[in-house]
């Protein structure tokens, strides 16, 4: 049985858009940084958090446009892509409940 590529990659473009969503969108700041006076800081804290997650997302982009450009590498590079955009948003999950 084989699995059609475009099943990882629209699971990698949808990681991608939540994970842009929560850093661009204000979503992230949302739902950690709410507290009134607080969170001036906790954005600032929350910035630190995106830009280490940020580190993670931009692998996992280049994963992904690396397996479409390298068929003959697709399966690994998609893992590896895949696997980049849940560890980016892991990152920012839990960096922003310890920013809080």
């Amino acid at each position: 049985m084989r699995i059609s590529p475009v099943i990882p990659t629209v699971a990698s473009l949808l990681l991608a858009a939540l994970w842009g969503l929560s850093v661009f969108a204000g979503w992230g700041l949302e739902a950690f940084c709410t507290d009134g006076e607080t969170s001036v800081a906790c954005a600032q804290r929350l910035d630190t958090v995106s830009t280490v997650s940020g580190l993670f997302a931009v692998l996992a982009a280049c994963l992904t446009v690396g397996a479409w450009l390298l068929p003959l590498r697709f399966w690994a590079l998609m893992g590896g892509a895949v696997a980049a955009w849940l560890v980016a948003a892991g990152v920012l999950f839990f960096g922003g409940l310890l920013a809080q």
